[in-house]
């Protein structure tokens, strides 16, 4: 399970194991306050040229996993979920990919995008209010799970 919580990459970066993770006061899958601290996972981001360490916890009663994450991005997702947003409307307005990334990974994101929007809406709409609505309806908009 993934907790995104309110914290800064470059601290995440800089600082390692001994950055300050804010503990979770309940599991949120079973409510048990008996959380323990489970290590740290490598995480890879956009940006870093190596992976951060990132904080998990493990429940006592219902062994869930839990693994922080800063907020802003989608699970499994190397890039924020603003620069995807910014990338897929800079393509959609002037059918120019972004500089900074891959067009393979840019690729992967309209078509996956294009596919949930048909799926969840069934009439194509403009793509990057089906992204917004995506988002409301707590989907991953870039997912290529239906």
């Amino acid at each position: 399970m993934i907790i995104s919580v309110c914290a800064n990459l470059n601290e995440i970066f800089d600082q390692g194991r001994n950055f300050k993770w804010i503990k979770p006061c309940k599991c949120p899958r079973c409510g048990s306050v008996r959380l323990w601290g489970h290590g740290f996972v490598l995480a890879y981001f956009d940006g870093f040229s190596q992976g951060l360490l990132l904080r998990r916890f493990r429940c006592a009663d219902c062994n869930c996993i839990i693994r922080m994450k800063p907020g802003g991005y989608f699970p499994r997702f190397r890039a924020g979920i603003a620069k995807i947003r910014t990338c897929l409307c800079l393509r959609l307005l002037t059918g120019n990919w972004c500089k900074d990334l891959s067009r393979s990974r840019q690729r992967h994101w309209l078509a996956a995008l294009k596919r949930r929007s048909i799926a969840f809406f069934s009439v194509r709409e403009q793509l990057t209010d089906a992204f917004d609505r995506l988002m409301r309806m707590n989907q991953i908009p870039v997912s290529r799970a239906i």
